[in-house]
Formats: C-alpha cells, structure tokens, sequence
C-alpha cells in the first residue's frame, strides 16, 4: 500500500467510502459505517507505516484507517 503524500500528521481527511466498503476495518466495525466518517473532517493525529490515527470533532473515539482509504478534505 503505497502512503499518499498529501496525508500527514496535522492535514484534515475524510473516509472514502468506496475504499473503506469490503475492507478489514468495516468488516470489523458495525455493518452500517457512521456518516460522520465520510463527511468529515478528521484530524491526522499520527501516521505510522500505512495507517494513520484520526481524530473527529465529535465525542467519539479516535480511530485507526488506512492511508489508501483516507482523502483529503476539502
């Protein structure tokens, strides 16, 4: 999985439903993925290898993704 460049510590994203669908994290999570992840926007809190810790601006927990299922927000 190849890190996209414009994704780092600090930048805003938000989910890509069509990356994040069938994948191993929304497999693992509730079969209805909450809207707020694909709206936007979440903080990078930290990259490490190819996942990046997220951060929403809810009273929700910080989670982990996936780079490749990130995308800028814009």
């Amino acid at each position: 999985m190849a890190e996209a460049p414009s994704i780092k510590k600090g930048a805003l994203v938000k989910v890509n439903r069509a990356a994040y669908g069938g994948s191993l994290e929304s497999k693992a999570s509730d079969t209805t993925a909450p809207n707020y992840l694909f709206e936007g926007p979440a903080e990078v809190l930290l990259v490490q290898g190819d996942y990046a810790q997220l951060r929403y601006r809810r009273p929700v927990p910080d989670v982990w993704l996936r780079l490749d299922q990130l995308e800028a927000f814009n």
